[in-house]
This record gives C-alpha cells, sequence and structure tokens, in this order.
C-alpha cells in the first residue's frame, strides 16, 4: 500500500490531484454491479487512503453513480476531494438518457448533477463524448462553461472523450483546462503520443486518464472473452497483449502492475481514474503503484516495438 499518494497540480486548474482517483462508472453500472452499501464503502475506502478525485457523469446508470458518490460524500468536508462530472446527456423522468448540448440543457444537467450529487459546487465539469457534436461543443457548451468558470462557479473546463483527434482539436480552437482522455494511452496503445499529449504540455492543458486498462485486457491478459474498447477483444489486440504479458511474465512483473504504472510517467499526465467497485479492488490498485517495475521490463518492450519509441517509461 502506498504509505504517502503523490499528488501533482493540475495544469492551469490550481487543483492539486493525486496520481490516483477514482473512476465511479463501475457504481452506476446497471445493473447494480455492487450493492449500494459496498458503493458507499468503495468511495470511503478511496478518500481515507488519499485516493481523493472522483469521476463520475449523468450517463453512469442514469444518474445512480452521482447519487452514491454524493451519499457516501455526504458530511465531508468539500475541500477534501476534488470531484468531476459532465454535461451533454440528460437524465428523463423516465430514466431514459439524451444528449443535449444547448446551453439551457448544460444548465440544467448541472443543476441536476449538484442535486444528486449533494454538493455546492462541482470543480471540473467535461464536456461528455461530443463526438458527433464538435461545432455544438466549441460554439454552445464550451462558451457555457467558460462562463461559469469566470464567476468562480466551477474551477476547470475539460472534455471527457475515447479519442484523442477532437480532444487536440479543441486544444487548438479553445481555452480548455484538462481533458479527459479514455483508453488512447495505455501500455497497449500510444497513439496519442503523436499530437495530443505534446499538445497539452504546450498549453498547460491537464491530461487526465480514464480506461488505463482497456477495458479489462490489461487487467486479465489475453484471455478468452478479454474485453478491449467494451466488447471482446480481437485477434490482433489479443496477440499484442500476449506478447507485453510475455515481457512482464519473463521480469515477474503482473501485467496489471505494469500497465497502471506506465501512463503516469509521462509529464503530461496529471491523474489516472480507475474504476472499482469495492474497497480491495481499491487497494490492489494502490498496491499495484507500489510494486518496483525493473527498467528492463520497458527496454525489452520498446526493443520488441510495443512502446512507442517517444514514450517515457517509469524510473
Amino acid at each position: 500500500m502506498l504509505q504517502d499518494m503523490p499528488t501533482w497540480e493540475a495544469g492551469r486548474t490550481g487543483l492539486v490531484l493525486p496520481v490516483l482517483g477514482l473512476g465511479c462508472a463501475p457504481l452506476g453500472k446497471l445493473p447494480p454491479s455492487a450493492p449500494e452499501g459496498q458503493a458507499l464503502d468503495t468511495v470511503s475506502y478511496s478518500l481515507e487512503n488519499g485516493v481523493a478525485f472522483f469521476d463520475t457523469a449523468p450517463l453512469y446508470g442514469a444518474g445512480m453513480s452521482e447519487r452514491r458518490l454524493g451519499a457516501a460524500l455526504s458530511g465531508v468536508p468539500r475541500d477534501a476531494y476534488v470531484l468531476a462530472t459532465k454535461v451533454g446527456r440528460l437524465v428523463l423522468p423516465d430514466g431514459s438518457l439524451q444528449f443535449d448540448f444547448t446551453r439551457d440543457g448544460v444548465l440544467r444537467s448541472i443543476e441536476e448533477s449538484l442535486e444528486r450529487l449533494r454538493i455546492p459546487r462541482i470543480d471540473i465539469l467535461h464536456i461528455h463524448d461530443p463526438d458527433n457534436h464538435p461545432r455544438e461543443a466549441l460554439d454552445v457548451v464550451f462558451p457555457a462553461l467558460a462562463d461559469l468558470r469566470s464567476q468562480g462557479v466551477i474551477r476547470a473546463v475539460g472534455a471527457g472523450m475515447n479519442q484523442a483527434e477532437m480532444l487536440a482539436h479543441f486544444a487548438r480552437n479553445a481555452d480548455f483546462d484538462c481533458f479527459l482522455l479514455a483508453g488512447r494511452y495505455t501500455l497497449l496503445e500510444q497513439g496519442a503520443l503523436d499530437e495530443l499529449l505534446p499538445l497539452c504540455q504546450e498549453k498547460g492543458i491537464a491530461l487526465f486518464l480514464g480506461g488505463v486498462l482497456n477495458s479489462g485486457i490489461l487487467a486479465t491478459g489475453a484471455i478468452a472473452g478479454a474485453k478491449y474498447n467494451y466488447a471482446d477483444a480481437p485477434p490482433e489486440i489479443m496477440e499484442r497483449v500476449r506478447r507485453i504479458e510475455a515481457v512482464c511474465n519473463r521480469h515477474k512483473v503482473p501485467l496489471r502492475v505494469a500497465a497502471l504504472q506506465f501512463p503516469l510517467a509521462h509529464p503530461a499526465v496529471s491523474s489516472m481514474v480507475v474504476g472499482a467497485v469495492s474497497p480491495q479492488e481499491v487497494e490492489q490498485n494502490l498496491q499495484a503503484l507500489d510494486i518496483a517495475v525493473p527498467m528492463d521490463v520497458w527496454e525489452e518492450l520498446r526493443a520488441e516495438e510495443l512502446l512507442h519509441e517517444e514514450a517515457p517509461v517509469p524510473r
């Protein structure tokens, strides 16, 4: 277990974040992957052990993740943690969700999130999955969030996506504080190095990483039914993971450990949010960050062309 959670300042936001945050999507999974009490215990255990950065969204369980997070944080001093949620989807009265990238929809989403979370303010607001709405994201949603930032209502404006290309476009065209990039800078793939990560460094944009286990395959290894990008992993991904795992095995390093440590080596990365549904899973993630990984692992992965030639590695 990490004795003292490392913290880094997140870009220009003024926020100081632990290098490991709790991804709260699993707490809102439908049907629930964790009973209510266990979900609340997971949040409490995280907070007690320095994992004081929580990432949620209305999408996760149609508001369930936010409600559970709010219940777990009830009574906790607001300055004791950093919280990010998202706009772009509204939870309708029947529990369904709809995309809404209008200014009114954004303001309504924020109001409803505050109510579910039982908190007076949100630190970070991400525009959530605007893949098919880039113009609305830049021309409507970003100005609305920037107004709230200028008023001191929120601390940081971000965008959360599973692709690096549009985030790079946003970085060039608006004054974003941070991004949440899911699944595109991991031990398995580092394409974001080509444009997005250098842009974040150049512009002082804090980068948070989600999906660092690529939907699970970097935790389970290339077993039957292994998941990648929320679906069964295709053969070429399975083969690449087998090769990565073989290198790790030769050095007696668990694949999950290498996968959790690798992304934090890049100076553009401020924090990574990793999902968990029990205190035990949070503890496993903390332990993984505390296990020594020989430099030979990274050197061999690079020699076998399994790492981008410019990818920094832990030292």
